[in-house]
């Protein structure tokens, strides 16, 4: 084989892997629809829609607990789902579908037991998924 034969050859496949690197940067440039910049499990919120008393461990009395998601870069309408889980038992709790109204903001999505009850001690964790599938983010949490 000539020496020209070889450098097409190469020239060929490197400019075919650049193609197919550069498709696969835009592919998943063009399907992210949201950055999940923080996100914490806390107390509650505050009037400014910030979390308060965020922790992983929460006294045996506690009635409530907030999973706060801060978004950057979404497409409007993007659609979460956060999925409340008692791993202690392997229970699925609750889901909470939440639409995304805006390009960058925050939410907060509360577990919460009837008044005067409180949730049961163990582990706990939050799955936030962009639609129903595809895992963004773990959260978890222990009520003593």
């Amino acid at each position: 084989m000539s020496f020209k034969k070889i450098i097409a050859i190469v020239l060929s496949v490197l400019i075919l892997l650049s193609l197919l690197i550069f498709g696969f940067v835009r592919y998943l440039d063009t399907n992210r629809d949201i950055i999940i910049s923080e996100a914490k499990i806390a107390t509650g919120v505050d009037s400014q829609m910030l979390p308060i008393k965020v922790t992983n461990f929460f006294p045996k009395n506690t009635e409530k607990i907030s999973a706060w998601i801060s978004w950057r870069n979404a497409k409007i309408n993007t659609q979460l789902l956060v999925k409340w889980h008692y791993v202690t038992d392997d229970i699925p709790i609750y889901d909470y579908s939440l639409t995304i109204p805006k390009k960058e903001g925050v939410a907060n999505v509360v577990l919460a037991m009837p008044e005067g009850k409180s949730l049961p001690s163990g582990l706990y964790k939050v799955d936030i998924l962009l639609g129903k599938k595809r895992l963004i983010k773990t959260l978890t949490f222990e009520i003593q």
